[in-house]
């Protein structure tokens, strides 16, 4: 409607009579719009559209019958949102099943009485501009809900944010490792579900944020980890690695602490990602040895994102390497086994890194 008020009876009759004896009947209700026949009626609807609140249709007219109007309409999907009454002296079981077949609402049989007639027709506008009303209603409370959720999203990506940086901080590092696995693990879904592989197939661009949003939070377990062990500039121990290691189940365990963790995908995804992001496709990462497809294709991606970041970054115990180098080092197996399909997705996009 654009805000237009629906404030016209448009009467479709041949007779002149017959639309003088309509109009008296609603002139004080409405503004009149008349028609001789269905091809007028037609140029009237055009005119006046978003403002007729009814239709009163002959059936039998010169050029253009009511019942070819009606088919008309249908056909073109032109006032289907304004009631039509059908006011006819035929009104026989065939007029009258071709009559609701094309969607009028009422039949009202010549010779009427005004006051029944102008009851039947004003119920029915009546309740479709309570429909009308509801349904701009629902879509303004609809458009209001979706409002709240991405200001809750927003919210919740800060505070992912903030609490992953905080342990990138902790551990020396600029902060920028958890934005890369962000990027990242975006850019190799979109590229696994362009491709049509498993898991990544259907996947829809809130589902690809959620994933991506839930891999700046691989790393929360370390937390955990004393600072001697997170900082140590030279090769870890047995017994250091060891309790380095605890950190992908830290993190599990802390995400697993969350309320309402099942009823936000994000950390649902959040939980597999901190707890399998060490696994690899040959079973020998780390903590369950997680073997190929066992793993999810999730964890897996956040987990090759995690270690080409890795390698390109400069850390108080190696310095970089540079990109090439990284991508040759991962293709070749040297930082561990990968999905082949992650990798054949990964080297598609190593050029644009």
């Amino acid at each position: 409607m654009g805000g237009t008020e629906k404030n016209c009876l448009l009467i479709v009759d041949d007779v002149e009579m017959n639309r003088a004896i309509l109009s008296g009947i609603f002139e004080d209700e409405y503004r009149i719009v008349e028609a001789e026949n269905g091809k007028q009626a037609l140029e009237m609807l055009e005119q006046y559209e978003g403002q007729i609140a009814a239709i009163l249709l002959d059936v039998v007219m010169p050029e253009m019958d009511g019942f070819g109007m009606l088919h008309y309409m249908k056909e073109h999907d032109i006032g289907q949102d304004v009631p039509i009454f059908l006011i006819t002296a035929d009104a026989s079981e065939k007029n009258m099943y071709e009559g609701y077949r094309l969607g009028v609402k009422d039949i009202i049989e010549k010779p009427f009485i005004p006051f029944f007639l102008k009851q039947r027709i004003q119920s029915v506008v009546d309740l479709y501009c309570t429909k009308e009303q509801l349904k701009d209603t629902v879509e303004h409370q609809a458009e209001i809900i979706e409002e709240k959720v991405e200001e809750v999203n927003a919210l919740s990506r800060s505070v992912i944010e903030t609490l992953a940086l905080a342990i990138e901080f902790r551990s020396g590092e600029t902060g920028q490792h958890i934005q890369h696995i962000y990027g990242l693990t975006k850019r190799l879904l979109r590229e696994l579900r362009n491709k049509g592989y498993g898991d990544c197939r259907g996947l829809t661009d809130e589902q690809i944020e959620q994933i991506a949003t839930a891999s700046m939070m691989h790393d929360i377990g370390k937390i955990a980890i004393p600072d001697s062990i997170l900082n140590k500039p030279g090769r870890l121990t047995p017994e250091e690695y060891e309790q380095m290691k605890m950190h992908s189940l830290k993190g599990a365990e802390m995400i697993e602490r969350m309320p309402n963790i099942n009823g936000n995908p994000v950390f649902s995804y959040a939980y597999d990602i901190c707890r399998h992001h060490h696994e690899r496709w040959d079973g020998s990462g780390y903590p369950d040895h997680l073997k190929g497809e066992e793993n999810s294709i999730y964890a897996q991606i956040v987990a090759l994102a995690d270690v080409y970041d890795a390698l390109v970054s400069e850390r108080c115990y190696k310095k970089a390497f540079t990109k090439e180098k990284a991508v040759e080092m991962i293709a070749q197996g040297e930082c561990g086994a990968f999905h082949p399909s992650l990798i054949k997705a990964f080297l598609e996009i190593a050029g644009e890194l």
